[in-house]
């Protein structure tokens, strides 16, 4: 079994955390996914990159593992050992996968991880019903965890954020970009909060939880957490406009091209200048370079990353108030600044 650094090795460097903590865990997700109908299973497996359409094997490009990453380290945190964070680790990343499935039939979005979503391989049904499987089997997996019942109390709170975000998100849509209705960064930062940040603040409170952690220990790390996630979305919405399409896997400005109401678009719209001029832009495709210049010009690039960073810290200074294992948190505060910063 692949085991965490102990602090008399050289730190390792964040990729090298994810893969560790990716190999402890992988084992426990192959068991659980399968035990799925076979058909489901197989699409289970298409979507982590395990097999092609149809089951043959493949290694395609699979999430980072950040969710799992914090539920090892969570309970590494707590003073434990990584593998009492396993079961936490299948749990998160079974409930991404599902939200990811159904997100993108809600989206819209006709791929994922440059290759086509599961909805677009094998139907919009059957992608339902694979996300749907991939839901009850996080649920399963955690109730059979020792400690797993309390467990389960975190797990529905952060899926009832994660609807809830995921709501808000598709009623920003229909809203304007300026006028008394438009969607204000405040609300916006609330929304990424539930829909990315409920996820990541339960995956490492959850994995303490599982360690054995006191409450208010399981409480801290889940609003450290959140602050993550929503650092992370900034960020995302930044590489999302001004991003190198060979590193995102995504065309520049595709965000813009989409109207899509990431914080730098809204918080450039706080410009009167703005505010005239960039909604006539996005209405027009064909001018996203253009759109992302004043966006820029308006201060909304620096607001976003300003934010991330103001999150992160808040994060770190979250995590080292809190008595826990020294070598963990510096391996969480090791993913933070990864995380925050892929500022490419």
């Amino acid at each position: 079994m692949t085991a965490l650094p102990s602090a008399v090795q050289a730190p390792p460097s964040a990729s090298e955390l994810l893969d560790r903590c990716r190999a402890l865990v992988l084992p426990a997700l192959t068991e659980a996914v399968g035990r799925l109908h076979p058909w489901v299973a197989e699409m289970a497996g298409y979507s982590f990159g395990w097999c092609e359409v149809g089951g043959a094997p493949a290694a395609a490009p699979g999430g980072k593992g950040v969710r799992q990453a914090l539920a090892v380290l969570g309970a590494r945190a707590a003073g434990a050992d990584g593998r009492a964070g396993v079961p936490a680790a299948v749990a998160v990343e079974l409930v991404h996968a599902f939200s990811l499935l159904h997100d993108d039939i809600m989206d819209g979005d006709a791929t994922r991880r440059r290759r086509p979503a599961v909805w677009k391989a094998y139907g919009t049904g059957p992608a339902v019903l694979a996300g749907d499987a991939l839901f009850a089997l996080a649920v399963e997996t955690l109730a059979a965890a020792p400690g797993g019942a309390g467990g389960l109390r975190l797990l529905s709170a952060a899926l009832t954020d994660l609807v809830r975000g995921q709501a808000d998100d598709l009623l920003f849509a229909a809203r304007p970009f300026t006028g008394p209705e438009r969607v204000t960064p405040e609300e916006y930062r609330a929304m990424a909060e539930h829909k990315t940040g409920a996820l990541l603040g339960c995956a490492a409170a959850l994995g303490a939880a599982l360690g054995g952690a006191p409450g208010q220990v399981v409480a801290a790390l889940d609003r450290a957490g959140r602050h993550l996630g929503v650092a992370f979305q900034l960020v995302d919405d930044v590489l999302g406009i001004w991003g190198d399409p060979a590193v995102t896997g995504k065309p520049a400005g595709g965000d813009l091209r989409q109207r899509k109401k990431t914080f730098p678009v809204l918080a450039a719209l706080d410009s009167p200048a703005a505010a005239r001029r960039l909604p006539a832009l996005l209405d027009s495709p064909g001018r996203a370079a253009e759109a992302a210049d004043l966006i820029e010009a308006a201060g909304g690039r620096a607001a976003a990353l300003t934010e991330a960073r103001r999150l992160t810290t808040e994060a770190r200074t979250l995590l080292t108030r809190l008595p826990l294992a020294e070598d963990a948190v510096d391996g969480i505060l090791r993913l933070v600044d990864h995380l925050a910063g892929r500022e490419l």
